[in-house]
């Protein structure tokens, strides 16, 4: 870091200002040219090299979104009155806040990992988790759930299988041993992901209205106490440089160390914070996550109202080696920084105590408006920390339509060869059932703990998960994830809408009520124009639909460079919902448990085969244009679900997205092993539609449900009364001999076992037995 002929003597501030014309390592620690002219000229200077360091990671892509900042305010100025009502915090801070009724707030955020997981996917995939809880942790809430949304390489590469194992391992040890129930999320292979995994981690916390903080270094004299783990040596410059370049062939162009997760210590660190929350011990806790401790200053003294004195030596190490701008940048996991009033320093120390965390008093808020930090007596850093975090350069990219996406979209799948005979289409159904995308994923969920803590409603494999908040109301909130790649990829605007409208009509079906949005964007490079007219497209595109359906974005997390060599990944914008549902005891499962109830399609089957899993399945084929998206159909059939769900009319909802028709029908089937009876002839003749595209179109605001018997009037009513089409097409019953089978009259049959077999297999063909 420093110039090694001088042995590390430290860089003074005195020393920068008397030596200007001594040259630095600003491209080695990515920063180009002209901000590195930006930096001299802000200061008045050359920085110190410890001040070069905090700038390098602050206005890294990764920190400062230089080239996203200007598309994200979207989010912000799309507003309606009715998205602000129940939101508490918005974005810019740790994570979201809703308000979720009873005194009760909720609070959410997913980012990704992505980077460090393709190096080291265990440690990566690992403080990836560990990353996303301090959030939740620093806005005063205790984490409840976490959930994962995964890209890998091809199933079949023998790369994929050494990340696959690595990032679920990661995950699962870190999320377990916290003791943190992963209550959903979804996994994608593709071969645009084989040197560029998605590691997106999102986690979710509950908190009574008047605990929230938020993390800012206010009221001159206050003590600034760093505590958790010790700094060590790990991801200098991890998160905030390597997630900030790109891979090339060669691998990736700058190597620094993954961090390494603790999660026990962590876990001690989540009751030792709420403790100190809730003896209001602390004006404000900050997680120290990407850019460390350059991070957590900055930002603290930015959202306050002064200045801060920091002495650097009286951080604890666990290597005794590293120099004062290794510390700034270190990324090591398990710390925290708080703000703490002087007469209530002891208070706090015995609190730190009390649960065995390492603490040291770094410094105090001062009323100098500059960030001054000392190492040993001389001064390394002084600064005004606006100026490192929050005015850091803003990019206008330039922008490019893709001189390739007209001959995609030309290329629909309106000419692939379709099924016609029974057989033709019973052996579709299997290969998508099987398929890498749509097969069963217990392989990877059951290395998770669903229902540690006793409070988890809904799980893997429904359609969202919910989590019970209050044990004496039953009040609730409900959470799914979605993206698809492929779509973003034919029409990045449209396929943000459709992440969306999935997501939403997941938590829907599950009887909750969407309330709010978090969202992580992988893109490819920045510096690509066809990349930033993606990017815009698909932000463009989420804020619009987000709007129209009045639902807040709460925050979320920018991920560029995903790409190898020049090769950039399909854009990927995940978009988690949050639902809320006043008792969990009306969810809604996405199977069948009874027999003898009758089958409902709601909504209307187009021939949209576009970017559909039959037409990659099948044919290997993406091109066209992705569905139609209808968010009013979508908004009323939300409100449908939750009206049914509140007068306990259907006993099972699953969304139909992924594999059309079909693949909701087997999934429904293998959910409590009850067979169905199909028919398809009135889909047909009243959609215009074949047998194939009955099954396999993916056409948007659908989903299946049962509903009993002697429910069916007052549902039809229901249903009709608001204008959601709806058409009875089977019965839950079908039996062959003792076997439950899904029959699509006139067509084919496949008895559950052969169903279950399909789609079991295809994970642990490739990477192994599932963990029983």
């Amino acid at each position: 870091m420093t110039d090694t002929t001088v042995q590390h003597v430290v860089d003074t501030v005195a020393n920068a200002a008397a030596t200007p014309e001594k040259e630095q390592p600003y491209a080695a620690l990515g920063l180009k040219e002209d901000e590195y002219a930006q930096i001299r000229e802000i200061l008045g200077r050359r920085p110190t090299s410890g001040e070069l360091a905090m700038y390098s990671v602050m206005w890294s892509e990764h920190c400062s979104y230089k080239s996203s900042k200007i598309y994200l305010r979207q989010f912000g100025q799309k507003v309606t009155p009715a998205m602000k009502k129940n939101l508490m915090v918005g974005m810019g801070e740790n994570a979201g806040v809703v308000d979720v009724g009873e005194g009760w707030a909720v609070t959410f955020k997913v980012e990704s990992h992505n980077h460090p997981s393709y190096i080291e996917p265990f440690q990566g995939a690992a403080t990836g988790v560990g990353g996303i809880v301090r959030d939740i942790i620093s806005m005063g809430a205790r984490p409840v759930a976490v959930m994962d949304q995964l890209r890998f390489g091809r199933i079949d590469d023998p790369d994929t299988a050494r990340v696959v194992h690595g990032v679920v391992s990661g995950i699962s040890f870190y999320g377990n041993c916290l003791g943190l129930p992963n209550i959903g999320g979804e996994t994608y292979f593709d071969s645009v992901y084989q040197g560029n995994p998605l590691v997106n981690a999102l986690s979710v916390g509950v908190l009574r209205h008047e605990d929230l903080h938020l993390a800012n270094a206010s009221g001159a004299g206050n003590k600034v106490v760093l505590f958790g783990a010790r700094t060590g040596g790990d991801g200098i410059g991890g998160a905030s440089i390597l997630a900030s370049d790109t891979f090339s062939e060669g691998g990736p162009t700058k190597r620094p160390a993954v961090q390494v997760g603790d999660p026990f210590a962590e876990k001690v660190l989540i009751e030792c914070c709420l403790e100190l929350f809730r003896d209001k011990l602390v004006e404000g806790i900050q997680d120290l996550g990407a850019a460390g401790i350059s991070c957590a200053t900055s930002e603290l003294a930015s959202n306050g109202d002064g200045g801060m004195f920091v002495e650097l030596d009286k951080v604890l190490l666990r290597d005794p080696t590293l120099t004062a701008e290794e510390i700034l940048m270190s990324e090591s996991q398990e710390r925290m920084m708080a703000v703490v009033k002087p007469e209530l320093l002891d208070a706090f120390l015995a609190v730190t105590a009390k649960w065995d965390v390492e603490t040291s008093v770094l410094g105090e808020v001062t009323e100098t408006g500059r960030l001054v930090i000392n190492w040993k007596g001389e001064e390394i850093v002084n600064v005004d920390p606006r100026t490192v975090a929050v005015d850091g350069p803003v990019y206008e990219r330039p922008v490019a339509y893709p001189t390739w996406i007209d001959a995609l979209q030309a290329d629909t799948a309106s000419v692939l060869a379709r099924p016609t005979t029974g057989d033709e289409l019973r052996e579709q159904t299997l290969a998508l059932l099987g398929s890498a995308n749509l097969a069963d994923k217990s392989w990877i969920t059951d290395q998770y703990d669903y229902f540690v803590g006793g409070n988890t409603a809904l799980s893997f494999p429904d359609d969202s998960g919910m989590i019970r908040v209050d044990e004496e109301s039953g009040l609730g909130f409900a959470i799914a994830t979605d993206a698809n790649g492929r779509y973003c990829q034919l029409d990045p605007k449209q396929g943000a809408k459709l992440a969306l409208a999935e997501a939403y009509r997941n938590v829907a079906a599950s009887g909750a009520v969407p309330a709010a949005v978090t969202d992580c964007l992988n893109f490819g490079s920045p510096e690509n124009p066809e990349v930033m007219w993606q990017f815009s497209q698909a932000v463009e595109g989420l804020s619009d639909a987000c709007l129209e359906l009045e639902i807040p974005v709460t925050g979320g997390n920018v991920s560029f460079y995903n790409q190898t060599g020049d090769t950039p990944i399909f854009p990927t914008p995940v978009v988690g919902v949050l639902g809320v549902i006043d008792d969990v005891a009306r969810r809604i499962p996405a199977g069948w448990q009874d027999e003898g109830e009758n089958i409902y399609l709601l909504g209307v089957t187009r021939e949209e085969l576009d970017g559909s899993a039959w037409a990659g399945t099948v044919h290997g084929h993406l091109g066209g244009r992705p569905p139609a998206v209808d968010l009013a159909a979508e908004r009323t059939l939300a409100e449908t679900l939750h009206a049914a769900s509140v007068e306990a009319l259907v006993s099972s909802a699953h969304d139909l997205a992924d594999g059309g028709l079909a693949q909701a029908l087997a999934e429904s089937v293998m959910r409590f092993g009850v067979g169905a009876r199909v028919w398809l002839g009135e889909l047909q003749e009243r959609d215009g539609v074949d047998a194939a595209t009955a099954l396999f179109s993916e056409s948007t605001a659908r989903v299946i449900v049962s509903v009993p018997r002697e429910d069916d009037v007052k549902f039809r009513g229901l249903c009709e009364g608001r204008g959601v089409p709806l058409l009875r097409i089977g019965v839950t019953d079908a039996e062959v001999g003792a076997q439950p089978v899904l029959e699509v009259q006139d067509l084919f049959t496949i008895g559950i076992e052969e169903l279950r077999g399909v789609h079991r297999s295809t994970l642990p063909e490739h990477f192994g037995p599932t963990v029983a």
